[in-house]
């Protein structure tokens, strides 16, 4: 036997992956399993839009119930379509990233009025649609229509770069890993594929320690063969985050604890969500906000107290730290615009992470 011939048994194959993807597939309240598929069961394009946009840099585990309490609201594109941006603001609340709610209400609302409420079947017009990206328009075209696209995801990212033991450095090295994966992905079932890559990464392919004598492509694996597998993929140094600094303003109502929350421009980060009141957030230096000048960026006519410690929590692109100034008022309405809202009505609020770290830390003292 030649080494030609050698070298072309040891080429990662589809079809050994999608056999370990019909005996080992994760099951997701969004998808529909092989055994089901095999029987013309087919997957529903809104359950797979509204998980591929739900899962974007957030955990399976995570989802799960957002998932399922969303199906629950709005079992249906066109009744998320109809639904309110508030209402579907304050479903999302605590998932994060919060662009993507008010994408998925676009989305829906474009299909509904364009597409007469169905989901493009191909990729390249997916991708037309507001919030759907390269890797989106290719998992809901590859998942829920079966085009062969390739899908290429963080997980998928991370198997064939040490398949193929690919040595630049991500972000560059997303296109020859994408090149890869087209090569990779078969003609019959290529949503299977994708969907079977996905959870071979989020199991035997982990970044540590992967299983690889479990693995499906084990004795094909470039890195594995000479053990080196956690190195890929490569990543370019992180740059280091900024910090910024603010105010927070907790204003309790005296008879019944009830919190004032407006809500946050239309624009910009965390855009129309709720939030108590607060101060811009600056850079540099947290010397902005000792007392007197955050107070400077207070409701008027209110005297508050500085609370002890203070809120921090990390976005995308920056770190914030926020210091929280608490009172409690006897006025129907505090000198800004907003509303009361019950301590046993503030989880229902669109409150992002941050604010409702700073509510907890008020309730707590």
């Amino acid at each position: 036997m030649t080494n030609k011939t050698n070298q072309q048994l040891n080429k990662p194959n589809a079809e050994a992956l999608l056999a370990w993807y019909d005996r080992h597939h994760r099951t997701l309240p969004w998808r529909v399993i092989p055994k089901d598929r095999s029987v013309g069961v087919v997957n529903d394009p809104y359950h797979v839009w509204m998980s591929e946009i739900m899962l974007q840099q957030t955990t399976v585990g995570a989802v799960k119930s957002y998932f399922e309490k969303f199906l629950t609201m709005w079992p249906t594109l066109s009744d998320l379509a109809a639904a309110s941006e508030e209402d579907v603001l304050k479903a999302w609340a605590g998932l994060g990233y919060y662009s993507r709610a008010r994408n998925l209400k676009k989305c829906a609302d474009h299909v509904q009025l364009h597409h007469n409420g169905r989901f493009p079947d191909n990729a390249k017009a997916l991708k037309e649609l507001p919030g759907i990206g390269d890797y989106t328009s290719a998992a809901i075209a590859s998942i829920a229509f079966d085009e062969e696209v390739p899908v290429v995801d963080g997980n998928i990212e991370r198997i064939v770069s040490r398949l193929y033991h690919i040595e630049e450095a991500l972000p560059k090295a997303k296109k020859p890993i994408k090149e890869k994966v087209a090569e990779l992905t078969p003609s019959e079932r290529p949503g299977d594929f994708a969907q079977g890559m996905m959870d071979l990464g989020a199991s035997l392919c982990s970044p540590k320690k992967p299983a690889c004598s479990l693995c499906p492509f084990s004795g094909t694996c470039e890195a594995e063969g000479i053990g080196d597998q956690e190195r890929f993929p490569i990543k370019a140094p992180k740059k280091q985050k900024p910090t910024r600094y603010g105010a927070a303003f907790l204003i309790k109502r005296q008879e019944d604890g009830a919190i004032w929350l407006r809500q946050r421009p239309d624009k910009g980060l965390l855009a129309s969500m709720s939030e108590v009141p607060s101060s811009d957030w600056f850079g540099k230096s947290a010397e902005k906000f000792e007392l007197a000048s955050a107070l400077d960026h207070a409701p008027e006519g209110l005297e508050f107290r500085k609370l002890v410690g203070q809120v921090i929590h990390t976005f995308t692109h920056f770190h914030l730290v926020l210091d929280v100034y608490e009172t409690t008022s006897t006025d129907s309405e505090p000198m800004n615009k907003g509303w009361w809202s019950e301590p046993q009505s503030l989880k229902d609020e669109a409150l992002p992470t941050v604010f409702r770290k700073v509510v907890e830390m008020g309730l707590e003292r």
